[in-house]
């Protein structure tokens, strides 16, 4: 921010101010940065696992048919894309159906749902120029497949505005023309908050720590940090790895054994 005003001010001058104010700021060190980041919660595989499980798990009420059409299961999917593909809220609210390349097992996330004031709405994505960004998940999800076919028979009804969102408003206790517009994003967070409590998660997981867990959960498995930063987005893998890079306590000590293997330091003590 620093460095942006600094610019933006030194432009200025001399033909419309004196001095640039900015010059004899004094903006926090990389350090005192780093110290007053906030830690975030994060779920290892093997919570989110059990959590996906608990989500698609029907609730055994005599209305519920274990389809996604009733309340029990109505978000299973949309939560699924958070903890498997790392995306931010409003990209999965902004998905569309034609933007999904089945073949390839790939997702363009072309627009987003953002909120504007009191109000919300679908726009083109645009954050830090990244237009049209392409996310890769695993080709064998038929639980994508069996979310497609109940979208689309609930967007063949007469009562269905089909914008082509694969997370639109789905007519549960909408009125008649509400359902297929965009999802209000607080409304999904105060669901979320709902199940989080409902599910003894951590009173400060939110939904935007799924993309935590996720870049967390991968670079603790040793992927490609190339390919982990460019499936979430980031402008660069040193960006990721200066964020996320502390965490790997385990491949830390993995590198330590290997290091000390090779140089052959057991022998010599």
């Amino acid at each position: 921010m620093h460095n942006i005003l600094s610019g933006a001010l030194g432009a200025a001058v001399p033909k419309l101010i004196p001095a640039n104010p900015a010059a004899t700021a004094h903006p926090p060190t990389a350090r005192e940065i780093r110290a007053q980041e906030q830690k975030f919660s994060t779920l290892d595989d093997g919570q989110t696992a059990r959590f996906l499980a608990t989500v698609w798990e029907p609730c055994g009420n005599r209305a519920c048919d274990g389809g996604l059409t009733h309340h029990c299961l109505r978000d299973a999917p949309l939560w699924t894309v958070y903890a498997a593909t790392g995306v931010r809220r409003s990209e999965a609210l902004g998905m569309k159906w034609s933007l999904i390349r089945w073949e390839e097992g790939a997702i363009e996330l072309g627009w987003v749902v953002v909120e504007e004031g009191n109000t919300y709405r679908l726009r083109k994505l645009t954050k830090d120029g990244d237009d049209n960004a392409v996310i890769y998940v695993d080709q064998a999800d038929e639980r994508s497949q069996a979310a497609e076919g109940a979208a689309g028979s609930r967007t063949g009804t007469a009562r269905v505005v089909d914008h082509d969102l694969v997370f639109a408003r789905d007519g549960f206790k909408l009125y008649r023309g509400e359902a297929g517009v965009p999802q209000d994003p607080e409304k999904v967070s105060a669901r979320w908050r709902t199940l989080r409590t409902r599910l003894h998660l951590p009173d400060d997981f939110r939904i935007h720590d799924w993309r935590h867990s996720k870049v967390t959960n991968d670079l603790e498995a040793g992927e490609n940090p190339v390919e982990v930063s460019a499936n979430v987005r980031h402008h660069s893998p040193g960006y990721t790895m200066a964020k996320y890079g502390h965490s790997r306590r385990d491949g830390a000590r993995r590198l330590a054994a290997s290091g000390a293997g090779r140089l052959g330091l057991s022998s010599l003590v």
